[in-house]
């Protein structure tokens, strides 16, 4: 059997091959990791030589990762992941909810749920020192996988196998439309009656984008004639001002400022599922990395979540 040697293998140098691989730069990578760009290279060269292989294909004018340098990468970021477990496992406090935690939110829905909970999220963990971050979900995945977040807040499900979630409310979709909009007069509006011409929609990579286009079986307002906004918020102004209409979540309808300030001109009604179809919506969850040791702890924060599901949201099991 072939023996391993740990000794020369630092958690350092994973750390500088990865911020290498992730910004395929020695110079930018160096800076990042607080360290001269020489030091940095030569701890490469000697974790490569510890290794036996190439991680990186240098040329002179870009920094690529090896076949076999992403395969040994993949495993490094684990490796840090469960290293950093290690030290919270061990450090942990009396209350494990605790301390700084970093939490990813996708803009479809923190402004319109935190302030909802935050002051009883506060009032329950007064230790809890929340960080918050915006993005969207694939980007937070991607964060949280890589352990930059500790758990985050998304609509379910997000297909990955390496996190655990739980689910917390199930938050319905309403036409938003402009004053006069012939949709007002209906008795009832099913995804199959929207016109696909005048729908608008927010831009690739928002999966409530995703969501809707799939809900009203568009397949051109997927086409580059669709008409997009990066936020919520522009979406509501276009709504506004009377260029179409579109699918918002229940709790972004709900009357903030820029919504009574647009008195008259918008209005929101409930879009009904289509026979024998489901309700028209998106389950919110927090989710989690399954390796994470805190997990059961993050259980107990999303249970409270759930308790305290915003009024006029549906429950879930």
């Amino acid at each position: 059997m072939t023996r391993t040697h740990l000794g020369g293998l630092s958690l350092r140098d994973l750390q500088y091959a990865l911020a290498v691989a992730e910004l395929r730069h020695f110079g930018r990578a160096a800076d990042q990791c607080g360290v001269s760009q020489p030091a940095l290279s030569e701890q490469i060269r000697k974790l490569e030589a510890l290794l036996g292989t190439r991680l990186f294909e240098r040329t002179a004018r870009r920094i690529e990762v090896t076949s076999h340098g992403e395969t040994l990468l993949r495993q490094a970021r684990i490796v840090l992941r469960e290293a950093a477990g290690l030290l919270e496992l061990a450090s942990a406090r009396s209350d494990p909810l605790a301390g700084p935690l970093q939490v990813g939110v996708i803009p479809t829905l923190g402004p319109y749920y935190l302030p909802l909970v935050l002051r009883a999220l506060r009032d329950r963990f007064p230790g809890l020192e929340l960080r918050l971050q915006e993005g969207r979900t694939v980007e937070l995945v991607e964060q949280l996988q890589r352990g930059q977040l500790d758990a985050m807040l998304a609509a379910l499900p997000l297909g990955d196998g390496q996190l655990d979630s739980r689910a917390l409310f199930f938050e319905r979709f309403q036409l938003l439309l402009p004053a006069g909009h012939a949709l007002l007069d209906a008795a009832s509006v099913q995804p199959t009656d929207l016109p696909g011409h005048d729908l608008l929609l927010l831009e690739e990579g928002h999966c409530l984008r995703d969501q809707a286009v799939s809900l009203c079986s568009l397949p051109g307002a997927r086409g580059g004639d669709a008409r997009h906004a990066s936020s919520l918020e522009m979406l509501r102004h276009m709504v506004a001002a009377g260029e179409g209409y579109t699918l918002m979540p229940q709790l972004a309808t709900r009357i903030t400022e820029s919504t009574d300030l647009l008195d008259g001109l918008l209005q929101a009604r409930p879009l009904d599922p289509a026979t024998g179809g489901a309700m028209p919506g998106r389950t919110i969850g927090m989710a989690w990395r399954a390796t994470d040791p805190r997990g059961p702890h993050f259980a107990r924060l999303a249970d409270f979540l759930r308790e305290r599901a915003p009024a006029g949201t549906d429950p879930v099991g």
